[in-house]
């Protein structure tokens, strides 16, 4: 019996063996597994001909009353197993204990048929809606391939759980993985980027093709892993944190000065503060014209405006931001941020921003 892919589903079956082991191996139960704890474990790719495994995954030990050592178990939940090439190695750990959540009532078939012990363990439903308090009281780990569809979708709900959930293996999209891996001043750093990292550390792992899938899809593919860092807090309004960096990149190509307009007039209006000349657009068509651009550039030694050519960047360091104390609308527009476009910020630049906000 094998199982027919599902467009609607998203579904791309991974049928290479090394690979698949390879992203078992990666899921890691050290305490660098734990918040506030350092990494120092490597991943590798398989390669061809070698064992797959990237060393043996290392369990966190518990001493017991009477001094007998044993090794404690980690809940894992793997995310679409479909005909469970990632689960047959999974269940040959005995660092885990396995949860499977799949939608698709042909793959839940194929999985109780040839999987013993699949009762109990498997659920059929749909992750996105799946209450995880509910089949997990405590911490549990992520795995799986997952549907590229509805990639950032999964990764959003893990952020929910972040509390729960000290480290995700997934293979996705290579584009969403590298953007997900970038940091500041990349052109691929985004929401997605921001709001894991703020949680998360991140590790681009390796690669994988088209080739080892069928039906074979039309992108690369990436093995990521997150960690959960040492964060226990961000130090600011987290709804309005999101609402920044979501409207920030929503226009990632203007200044921060335009693309927040809407977050910064909501504080202005707030503390009573003069917007008619920010409403009138003076400022904000300005601040994207491409002669005052022009014109700060050659100002600040960064273009030779007679040959058109940038010059050499020199290594100075960027002017303290969010540092203006502001008593209106006109005063809080002077701080440097406000001319820094999105991608240049770094996980705690849009925290002091957020609170520069408030």
């Amino acid at each position: 019996m094998e199982v027919r892919a599902k467009k609607a589903l998203g579904q791309h079956f991974l049928t290479d063996q090394r690979i698949a082991q390879a992203i078992v191996d990666a899921l890691r139960f050290l305490d660098s597994a734990l918040p506030g704890s350092a990494r120092n474990d490597k991943t590798t790719a398989p390669s061809e001909g070698k064992s797959t495994k990237a060393g043996d995954p290392v369990p966190v030990i518990s001493t017991k009353a009477g001094g007998r050592v044993e090794k404690s178990k980690m809940d894992v939940l793997e995310v679409g197993p479909g005909m469970g090439v990632l689960t047959q190695y999974l269940l040959q750990r005995e660092d885990i204990d396995l949860k499977l959540v799949e939608i698709d009532g042909e793959s839940v078939e194929y999985l109780l048929t040839h999987f013993a012990g699949m009762q109990g363990k498997l659920l059929q439903a749909d992750f996105l809606h799946l209450p995880l308090e509910r089949v997990f009281p405590g911490r549990f780990a992520v795995i799986g391939n997952f549907p590229y569809n509805i990639s950032s979708q999964i990764f959003f709900k893990i952020l929910d759980y972040r509390e729960q959930v000290p480290q995700v293996v997934c293979m996705i999209q290579k584009e969403v993985a590298e953007r997900i891996a970038e940091g500041p001043g990349s052109k691929t750093y985004g929401i997605l980027s921001v709001l894991l990292q703020a949680w998360y550390d991140i590790e681009y792992l390796f690669g994988v093709g088209p080739g080892c899938f069928a039906p074979p899809p039309k992108v690369d593919s990436a093995v990521i892993r997150l960690t959960r860092n040492g964060r226990t807090s961000l130090g600011c309004d987290e709804s309005l944190f999101k609402a920044v960096v979501k409207t920030a990149f929503g226009q990632r190509r203007k200044t921060l000065r335009n693309s927040l307009k809407p977050i910064i007039l909501e504080k202005a209006e707030r503390l009573g503060w003069d917007t008619a000349e920010f409403l009138g657009n003076a400022s904000g068509q300005t601040a994207e014209a491409p002669e005052l651009e022009l014109m700060l550039l050659e100002d600040d030694g960064r273009i030779d405006r007679k040959k058109g050519k940038k010059r050499q960047e020199t290594n100075r360091p960027e002017p303290a931001i969010c540092t203006v104390q502001a008593t209106s609308l006109a005063e809080l527009l002077t701080d440097p941020v406000f001319e820094r476009r999105p991608e240049t910020l770094s996980v705690e630049d849009f925290i002091a921003l957020t609170n520069f906000l408030a």
